[in-house]
């Protein structure tokens, strides 16, 4: 059995690492490619933080199994064991483009269970980390449960591209009974907004397993709800449409999906 503490001990410090490399090359040439669409990049960042951090989980942890954005990881088809999620760079477009509003993450889970989760705000940095029954923290200082607001009560956080799209009328309904809508354009930053309780909610879709598996962390550990658009469990084996949310928000929420 992994000893959790020796895990964080180590990942804190990948992460230190991952930081200084981020600084010392992020003015280099970044070899921008594009994936899936002109908003969809990868840069060789991505890949070689990737890589890095796989092999360093290869020669601690051989027995784990890791699921990464850039392709370096396992096919992993169960959650039994321990599987590890990375997103190298999360919000590659506000990198290229801002170079700031990017986040490294990592989540490991045990037999589907999050034992902890980290979310690296570069360019702030601001390191919020939780571990199961441990709470979230910044920088090593715990955060407070947020108050358990009503959609009407708070500012919500959504994705650019939910927003946009025309038929997507009744999560503008949402926006426009909240207090107002935050675009971020990080999942992981968008995540850590609910935690701190600077929303109410966080509502993306088809996001990746490697988005969500830390913010779904966060979410337990604060009680707070976390679900499908159908208010489902999130499966980590697959893409999701999410809501993390407070469970007054949640109600809220799903109540004006459903009508």
């Amino acid at each position: 059995m992994t000893n959790p503490e020796n895990r964080s001990t180590l990942i804190l410090q990948w992460l230190k690492e991952i930081k200084s490399y981020i600084i010392e090359q992020k003015n280099s040439d970044l070899n921008v490619e594009q994936k899936t669409a002109d908003n969809d990049l990868v840069t060789k960042m991505d890949r070689s933080i990737e890589e890095q951090l796989v092999k360093k989980i290869r020669k601690h942890f051989p027995g784990d199994k890791v699921v990464g954005e850039e392709g370096f990881g396992d096919d992993v088809s169960s959650m039994d064991g321990t599987v590890w999620f990375i997103d190298p760079i999360d919000g590659t477009l506000n990198f290229v483009k801002q170079q700031e509003n990017f986040a490294v993450m990592l989540a490991v889970y045990e037999d589907g269970i999050g034992q902890s989760a980290y979310v690296f705000d570069i360019t702030q940095d601001k390191l919020y980390s939780a571990t199961k029954g441990g709470g979230v923290s910044r920088n090593g200082q715990r955060l407070a449960e947020p108050d358990n607001l009503s959609l009407k009560e708070g500012l919500i956080a959504a994705s650019s591209a939910l927003m946009m799209k025309e038929e997507k009328t009744t999560i503008r309904d949402i926006g426009n009974t909240s207090m107002g809508v935050r675009m971020l354009g990080s999942a992981g930053l968008e995540s850590v907004e609910v935690a701190k309780g600077s929303v109410v909610a966080y509502i993306a879709s088809n996001l990746k397993p490697w988005d969500v598996a830390p913010g779904l962390v966060f979410m337990e550990e604060l009680g707070m709800s976390a679900v499908t658009f159908t208010d489902e469990p999130i499966d980590l084996l697959t893409n999701n449409d999410i809501i993390f949310s407070t469970k007054n928000a949640h109600k809220d929420i799903i109540k004006m999906l459903n009508a």
